[in-house]
């Protein structure tokens, strides 16, 4: 239970067709994120970032070979769901916009009825996470990314202020809702958990086994939900103002860790009050704490591309006013922050306006990029468009493609990328959304604007969810 207390990419050309045809009110209705323990052993709840495997972790990310290591490539030809995988793997639809969930799966030939739940899915699906069920099974739960008023301004950010007003008087589209399943993966129930918000794009599961969804847009506010059970949310307001993206938590030190999504964007921690997250307590009250901004020193943040770089942080000015009126010339900015996960003491998170992966080391309070596609070299080269982030408890970073061609890339620990799926004839949609069950078994992931072309296949839509099957000797 909560307590009361510089490029675009295809979302963005989406966002202005959105707006252009006159969308606004009339669209229909809708990890990692991410955040880890420091091993499978802690005590904490498993958040998104917690994919249990057998066996202990190792100490080190230097000393982790992979899940995803041995994979094979993927099989040329995509499955009956438009899906390429290398060889064991297998793809479900769990749920299409629009249609209510089916127990066993969607089918792919025509549209069914009569499923679980009270709520057809919802539009545009984002950012998801999973948590445990105490009978074995787990709930899904994702973000819609719907546009409102308050989204003019991400898109126009001349705008940003009167959009901001305006919204304040326009209730959201967006919604949060859920797939519950049971142990053997059969979906039982669907329902909502969050409403009447704008552009919920990704978040994260809480140690405490929450949902923070995040606002995308320059006023936009994270929201805690409880997945287990139908609801509204509450607002977060000490979290911030401004565009949010995802969220990171670091259990043992108590930190948050976020990212903006603008071209001027800044890298944000929030520090709890001693009051709000007390040593030794199950969770944070997330009602009070300092809001920062990351600044890189030494080399700045291009020097980073060579060889970490120090930073400190600096305090938000006038953190209950939205953050790009408010600009500290001593942070860096960081273009178009993306998905972002706490692993092991590192903190890695995507940018992209310039296509890179960092990674920021909480403990020797240094930053370095270790991906940029414009330097990446083949074979290395296959992942552009970064947007959500996983880490694996095997340290795999799993990015998902908004643009490049709709794959999930793994990032392995010793930095080399393999393709773990693609998705074939969605062009104009993207990968989110990305979260394990209980188990490690079951991968789920959105193509956030993918759906039926009435012919028995799938193309762009108004979005849906996969799940991807492993094989056991993954």
């Amino acid at each position: 239970m909560i307590p009361n207390n510089k490029r675009w990419s295809r979302r963005d050309v989406l966002r202005t067709i959105f707006f252009t045809a006159g969308a606004v009110g009339s669209a229909s209705w809708l990890s990692g994120c991410g955040g880890s323990s420091e091993s499978s052993a802690s005590p904490i709840a498993p958040g998104p970032g917690v994919e249990p495997v057998p066996g202990n972790i190792p100490d080190t990310v230097e000393s982790l070979v992979g899940r995803f290591a041995n994979i094979g490539p993927l099989r040329e030809t995509p499955d009956i769901h438009g899906v390429r995988t290398p060889e064991g793997f297998a793809t479900r639809i769990v749920a299409i916009n629009g249609e209510l969930p089916q127990p066993a799966g969607m089918s792919p030939l025509a549209p069914q009825t009569g499923g679980v739940g009270n709520r057809p899915w919802h539009i545009f699906p984002d950012g998801g996470g999973a948590v445990p069920r105490d009978n074995g099974g787990w709930i899904y739960i994702s973000n819609s990314e719907v546009p409102g008023v308050g989204t003019i301004g991400f898109t126009y950010p001349a705008l940003a202020t009167l959009a901001n007003a305006a919204e304040e008087l326009t209730p959201g589209l967006a919604q949060v809702g859920v797939l519950v399943f049971d142990p053997d993966g059969t979906i039982v129930d669907s329902y909502t958990i969050l409403s009447g918000t704008t552009f919920n794009c990704a978040g994260c599961v809480t140690p405490w086994n929450t949902w923070l969804s995040c606002e995308e847009f320059p006023n936009g506010q994270v929201w805690e939900c409880d997945p287990y059970q139908p609801g509204e949310g509450l607002a977060r307001p000490t979290l911030g103002y401004f565009s949010h993206e995802a969220i990171a938590i670091d259990p043992r030190q108590r930190r948050l860790y976020l990212t903006e999504d603008m071209p001027d964007g800044r890298f944000y921690r929030w520090i709890p009050d001693p009051s709000d997250w007390p040593e030794g307590a199950e969770r944070a009250a997330l009602q009070s704490g300092r809001l920062q901004m990351l600044s890189v020193r030494g080399e700045g943040a291009e020097g980073a591309l060579h060889s970490p770089q120090p930073v400190t942080w600096v305090d938000v000015q006038n953190p209950h006013e939205p953050q790009h009126e408010n600009r500290l010339e001593e942070s860096t900015i960081f273009d178009g922050g993306e998905g972002v996960w706490f692993f092991q003491g590192i903190v890695y998170f995507a940018t992209k306006g310039d296509d890179r992966i960092w990674a920021l080391d909480v403990a020797a309070q240094t930053i370095e990029v270790i991906y940029e596609r414009a330097t990446a070299e083949a074979p290395n080269d296959i992942l552009s468009g970064v947007d959500n982030l996983f880490v694996t408890s095997l340290g795999d970073v799993l990015v998902a493609e908004d643009g490049g061609d709709m794959q999930v890339v793994v990032i392995l620990p010793d930095r080399t990328l393999k393709p773990l799926l693609q998705v074939v004839g969605q062009d104009a949609s993207e990968i989110a959304g990305i979260a394990f069950s209980p188990d490690g078994k079951r991968m789920y992931f959105t193509s956030d604007r993918g759906g039926r072309n009435g012919l028995g296949g799938f193309t762009n839509g108004l979005g849906m969810v996969y799940e991807l099957i492993l094989p056991d000797s993954v």
